[in-house]
């Protein structure tokens, strides 16, 4: 349903966002290492540590999540890599919500908090058939499937139905791989690791993670054709878990991808970024003027003094050398 991460993609043009996931990819390999603005710093590793924990718990009680975390947040994370971008990815948008609400009167409320969609036409016959109209219900799952990534007290995390399933095989394999280290290597606690990661990977439920129901909201809206409608509204709204869900699912990206695309934008990058949903760019500004308010956006232009990456990105546009032309 999802084409390929964007993380590649986008670091490939932009020497800020390539800089700054790899400083958080550093600082999860090494917490103790001073990178990054202390606010990112902080975000990128609380989530790593809930991701952790709530993976961990997913093993039956066979794994003691608290003296796991007390390792690895000292001696770093394996992984640290793969992590760094769905780390950096849900730290930044928090970040962008957050400031979204405390800048904007009109904002929607804390990020955990329902707001009402856009009001769509409904029948009758669809009113009688069912109190809560498509629109709604897809609208309430989105809400719903956004909540399930903050944890009980509001704090931002990786859910883990959202997870790409060879990422959180492997997550579960280095999880079960210290505890079996840590229990001297006896096979038969290898044995019962070895079933509690297949039983975590069976449970795993794509189907309640936001990319499914982004994907769901925008086929409800597309259905009577209100998507752009609703999808201006989500700006004029700061509503940016909906126009985040709906720009990936136009796009057919991951929903973190697409947040990621959009905190990093330049703003010449956002009308086609969101060009399947928007038909009058005029919408675009609240959300420009929102990005704009973030402080520390990994955008290509704030790398200007690294002008080696930023040659090689301009060459990669220019096609071949003298040798190649005719």
């Amino acid at each position: 349903m999802v084409q390929a991460s964007l993380f590649s993609q986008l670091a490939s043009v932009n020497p800020a966002l390539l800089a700054c996931l790899r400083e958080t990819s550093a600082h999860l390999a090494a917490p103790g290492a001073t990178r990054l603005s202390e606010e990112q710093r902080a975000l990128a590793l609380g989530i790593a540590r809930r991701l952790v924990g709530d993976a961990a718990d997913r093993l039956d009680g066979a794994v003691d999540a608290a003296a796991l975390w007390a390792d690895w947040g000292t001696q770093g994370l394996p992984g640290a890599t793969q992590m760094a971008g769905l780390c950096f990815a849900r730290a930044e948008e928090h970040r962008w919500r957050e400031q979204s609400v405390r800048h904007a009167s009109d904002a929607a409320p804390h990020g955990v908090e329902p707001i009402a969609p856009v009001a769509v036409p409904t029948t009758a016959a669809a009113l009688a058939d069912d109190p809560l109209a498509a629109i709604d219900r897809a609208y309430l799952v989105l809400r719903i499937a956004d909540r399930r990534r903050f944890d009980a007290l509001g704090h931002p995390e990786v859910a883990i139905d959202d997870l790409d399933l060879d990422f959180f095989r492997s997550l579960l394999l280095d999880i079960a791989a210290w505890a079996l280290v840590r229990s001297g290597k006896d096979p038969a606690v290898a044995a019962r690791l070895g079933e509690a990661v297949r039983g975590a990977l069976a449970r795993h439920d794509p189907a309640r993670g936001i990319d499914q129901a982004g994907a769901a909201y925008h086929a409800a809206l597309a259905a009577i054709g209100v998507q752009a409608d609703s999808a201006a509204v989500a700006i004029a709204r700061h509503d940016w878990p909906a126009l985040i869900a709906l720009a990936a699912a136009a796009q057919k990206y991951r929903y973190d991808d697409m947040a990621l695309a959009l905190i990093t934008a330049e703003p010449a990058q956002l009308a086609p970024l969101l060009a399947p949903l928007l038909r009058d760019h005029a919408a675009l500004a609240p959300l420009e003027g929102s990005l704009a308010m973030l402080g520390n956006r990994a955008v290509a232009s704030a790398a200007s003094d690294d002008y080696a990456a930023a040659l090689q990105a301009r060459a990669a546009t220019l096609g071949d050398g003298p040798e190649g032309a005719s």
